[in-house]
Formats: structure tokens, sequence, C-alpha cells
């Protein structure tokens, strides 16, 4: 399987086995708990498939690097779709509807995803990307919210290996150097995302790039 399938494979897969106690925990997005943030996760679907079927005979303004708006600010919470989505969250009600939604717009997002030419260009947020690019882009976003996804779970299901290396790869891009060979794959996306602060040791192994982490991606 390619790197978006195999991501989005996992993270669906992550979310079928969370118990119903499981989405009221919270999750890694300050001020989301589970059930908010696999909301958030079925709007990402449903912004896979109207992307995917926005063809653009234009040339490409961003890649899977460039796509990014970087901070150095993390979010409040307050922006409006943020607030948004746990009002549709807590409007579900039963777990068990909002794993289905998910299972039902997010397999078709993935089978779209395989249809798709990767050489195609597609519009997204006033942008065009090659279709290739933009699902690189949805490997970093799959894996980071895996990741969010059972950041307070006691039996969590990581993400998959191949994933982890590749969502590593393009934050190191975005970042613009990599991060201490030292790092683990799951502690340099968390450490570089704000997700985590850094240890001592690990703040003295960044050395000065320390002082430019972390980024918040948006």
């Amino acid at each position: 399987m390619d790197p978006f399938s195999t991501s989005w494979a996992a993270l669906r897969a992550a979310v079928a086995d969370l118990t119903d106690e499981d989405f009221t925990r919270p999750s890694g997005c300050a001020g989301w708990l589970v059930r908010d943030l696999v909301c958030h996760l079925v709007i990402d679907a449903q912004d896979v498939l109207i992307t995917l079927a926005t063809p653009s005979d234009r040339e490409p303004t961003r890649d899977a690097v460039t796509y990014w708006e970087v901070s150095d600010t993390p979010p409040t919470g307050e922006d409006p779709l943020d607030a948004l989505t746990v009002r549709l969250a807590a409007a579900y009600q039963e777990p068990h509807l909002l794993k289905f939604h998910l299972d039902d717009v997010g397999s078709a997002a993935g089978r779209a995803a395989r249809l798709a030419d990767p050489a195609g260009r597609v519009g997204t947020r006033d942008e065009v990307l090659t279709v290739a690019d933009y699902l690189s882009v949805y490997v970093l976003e799959w894996t980071l919210h895996h990741l969010d996804l059972i950041a307070h779970l006691p039996d969590p299901r990581q993400p998959p290996a191949a994933t982890l290396t590749r969502a590593r790869e393009l934050l190191e891009r975005i970042a613009g150097g990599a991060f201490p060979a030292s790092f683990s794959d799951v502690d340099a996306l968390l450490i570089g995302t704000g997700r985590r602060a850094p240890a001592e040791a690990e703040r003295a192994a960044l050395g000065e790039r320390a002082g430019r982490l972390p980024l918040f991606l948006g």
C-alpha cells in the first residue's frame, strides 16, 4: 500500500478499536476530546473527497512542503472551525455514530485517493498541488492525528513504522533540517510540532535548532 493509504487505513482501524469510554478521554490536540478529534477526521475525509473532485489546469502553486502555513504560535482553540468541530462531535451523542460516519466517508476518501492520477492537479485553499503532493500532505496529517488519538489511551495502536518515517522526513523538510538521529520518529514528530516539550538531553541534542521549534502547522 502507498503511504497515504497505509496511514489512513491504520488511523481508521485505531478509531474502530476505540471503546465508548475512549471517546471521552482527552486527545493530543489541546482542548479536544477523542470524540472531537474523530469528528475532525470526518471533516478531513470530506476535504479529501472535495479536493480530489476539484481538478485544475493551472500550474502548481504549492507542494507537500510549502502547502503548510507554519507558525510559532500555538493554536488557542478559539478558531471558529475548531469550536464548530466540538459542537458537531457532541451532536453525534453515540460514539458508534461517529465511527459509522468516519468509516463511510473515510472509505470513500481512500478509494478516491487510489483512483486519482498522481500527476493530476487539484485545487484547495485557493492553491494548486499535484495529487501526489496533496496526498503526501495527508500522510503527515494522518500520522500526527494518529499520535493525537492515542495520546491518552491505555492500550494504544501505534502508527505504522513506514508512515512515521515518511511523516518525519516531510516534517524535517518543512523545518529545513534533520532532527537528531537519537530521536525516534515519534519523538521527532511530537517535539517538532509542539505536542511534547523536549527533555533536557533532547534540547541539548537539538542545539541551536531548539530555538526554532516547535513548528505549529496549519
